[in-house]
């Protein structure tokens, strides 16, 4: 019994490590690389629109740092990624009461990297 015992716990490992499969986060994420130039215009615009303007306006609910326009958002850039970035329950996390969704994020991280393009 034994030696049936040893024949087969080594077999079966071998079956378990033939059977693994290994893939890449980028394989298995649901987060895709954005693989065109991002623009303020076409792509930065309405994120900012939809999550920071209504407090980040002059008549915003909280009237902070304006982030209503390109030259406003572009200048306010790194702050913006710091805030977005910080870990929930970070009393400085960005937007309030939130978050955005990491596809967003990247749109901005890529948007700085592309060199902050207008359109």
């Amino acid at each position: 019994m034994k030696s049936i015992i040893k024949i087969i716990l080594p077999l079966f490992g071998l079956l378990i490590l033939m059977n693994c499969d290994t893939k890449t986060y980028d394989e298995i994420s649901d987060v895709k690389p954005i693989t065109t130039v991002v623009s303020y215009n076409k792509n930065v615009k309405s994120i900012i629109d939809n999550n920071c303007v209504v407090c980040h306006s002059p008549t915003g609910s909280n009237p902070y740092a304006p982030l209503t326009d390109y030259t406003s958002v572009k200048n306010a850039v790194d702050e913006i990624l710091d805030r977005i970035q910080r870990p929930n329950g970070d009393p400085l996390k960005m937007p309030q009461g939130g978050t955005l969704s990491q596809d967003n994020i990247n749109v901005i991280i890529k948007w700085k990297a592309d060199g902050l393009q207008e359109n």
